[in-house]
C-alpha cells in the first residue's frame, strides 16, 4: 500500500511543475490536459477556458511520486494542515534545496542544526505548499 500526495494548484499547476523541475530536479512522468480527457467534465466543475490547464500530472521527485492538478480547488487556493518532507543526503544539499524552494516563498523556520538533524528548516514555497527540509544526523 502507498499514500501519495495529490496537490491541487487552482490554475498554476504547470508553473508549479516548472518550479519543482528547477528546484528539485522533478520529472513529469505523465501529464494530461482537460482538453485531452476522453469524457466531458460535469458541468460547473472546471472554469471556462481551462482546456489547456492540467487535469492530472504524475511527478517523480527523487524516489517519490507526487500527483498534481489545476482542478479541485479553484475556489480555495492554498494549502494547510500538512507539509511535504524533503530528506536529503547532507547539509550542503539541504542548503541548496531549501534556498531553491524558498525563492519567492516564506521561510517559516530557518535552516539550521537541531538535536536530530545536521540541517532542518521549514518553509512555504511560492505556491503555498509547506516543506520541511532535513539532513539527518548519522547514527
Amino acid at each position: 500500500m502507498q499514500v501519495q500526495p495529490y496537490l491541487n494548484f487552482g490554475g498554476r499547476c504547470e508553473e508549479a511543475l516548472g518550479f519543482y523541475r528547477a528546484a528539485l530536479g522533478a520529472e513529469v512522468e505523465m501529464l494530461m490536459r482537460f482538453r485531452e480527457s476522453p469524457d466531458e467534465p460535469p458541468p460547473g466543475t472546471i472554469p471556462a477556458g481551462w482546456g489547456d490547464k492540467v487535469m492530472h500530472a504524475s511527478v517523480r521527485i527523487g524516489d517519490s511520486v507526487v500527483m498534481a492538478s489545476d482542478g479541485g480547488c479553484t475556489d480555495k487556493p492554498g494549502f494547510a494542515g500538512f507539509s511535504l518532507t524533503l530528506s536529503v543526503a547532507d547539509s550542503a544539499e539541504a542548503e541548496r534545496r531549501f534556498a531553491a524552494l524558498a525563492d519567492g516563498g516564506q521561510v517559516l523556520m530557518p535552516l539550521g542544526e537541531t538535536f536530530f538533524a545536521t540541517s532542518f528548516g521549514m518553509l512555504a514555497d511560492r505556491f503555498g505548499v509547506q516543506w520541511m527540509v532535513i539532513a539527518m544526523k548519522e547514527g
